[in-house]
């Protein structure tokens, strides 16, 4: 069994196309569940499992507390697993083909303000020197290209074009998007280098941004960059990466982008994935219907 959760981990990884990140979470999905069964059941094979065992699981991980959601996505690992090994004809019938999810609340994730993103890149003082010009640029690629936290930390050398006014990343499942920059950006990108240039000593000479000792960033050093500098001017509860990659999408959508094209930038490889970004645009459109149809003003 250990040989063929291998060989599933490398078709995630080589097929799929999965991030080493995603393919290491299914794999202790699995995991937990082999531990599961063996404790429960004193048999730990995966491809003989039956639907009640599974069940058996989620109501032992609702017990001790799992949020739906996070059920949901485990369950997803194993759904992906047992699809493999139908694939691989290792079994004739998946345990998970009546499995229904369960539900969870959608947690509304709560976008920057035009005025806070505006504070924070034109109002703050940042440090002097290379940090303070790392920082904002930091601040502001995120705001103006929705780019993803860990496409920012992997961002290469090569894949900045100053000149023409691009960057190259590589999202999920290696799926790679040109992104346009804006030339107030490319100044800030030219004079980031020009500090970055000055570094006493640079270990990840390929990756464009760096830590101070010259070492590529991690999650969660640009996770509290985040939430440090919009701390100052937001009391929203979550101040992250990912609520300046909405707060990019929404307020393109509030000033007439067309969603299709915010798709494209964003990397989704679907429209219902970007639609989740709309429910601030509609509240902004509702405003502006109110305010200029005819009939609300009679």
């Amino acid at each position: 069994m250990d040989t063929l959760k291998q060989k599933f981990l490398d078709y995630l990884l080589l097929e799929k196309k999965y991030s080493r990140h995603t393919a290491t979470a299914y794999g202790n999905d699995l995991l937990f569940f082999e531990s599961f069964l063996s404790a429960a059941f004193d048999d730990a094979d995966l491809a003989r499992v039956h639907y009640s065992q599974i069940r058996a699981w989620i109501v032992a991980l609702s017990d001790d507390g799992i949020s739906n959601a996070s059920i949901n996505r485990k369950i997803a690992s194993l759904k992906s697993f047992y699809k493999f090994l139908l694939k691989t004809g290792h079994i004739t019938a998946s345990p998970l083909l009546k499995h229904k999810a369960l539900k969870s609340p959608k947690k509304i994730q709560i976008p920057f303000s035009e005025k806070e993103v505006d504070l924070v890149l034109n109002q703050i003082v940042y440090p002097e020197g290379f940090e303070g010009v790392r920082d904002k640029l930091i601040v502001d690629l995120f705001y103006t290209t929705g780019i993803r936290r860990t496409e920012l930390i992997h961002l290469q050398m090569h894949d900045v074009d100053l000149s023409g006014g691009t960057i190259k990343v590589l999202g999920k499942r290696n799926k790679e998007r040109i992104i346009p920059i804006l030339p107030i950006v490319q100044h800030q990108m030219a004079l980031y280098l020009s500090e970055r240039a000055q570094l006493p000593s640079i270990i990840d000479k390929d990756y464009f941004f760096l830590l101070l000792k010259g070492v590529k960033l991690n999650d969660s050093f640009v996770y509290r960059l985040i939430n440090y500098y919009f701390s100052n001017v937001s009391e929203k509860v979550k101040k992250s990466p990912h609520i300046l990659r909405h707060t990019f999408a929404t307020h393109l959508l509030n000033n007439g982008a067309d969603i299709n094209s915010v798709k494209e930038l964003l990397g989704h490889s679907s429209l219902a994935s970007t639609q989740v970004y709309t429910h601030s645009s509609l509240a902004e459109l509702k405003k502006v219907y109110g305010e200029a149809h005819p009939r609300n003003k009679q």
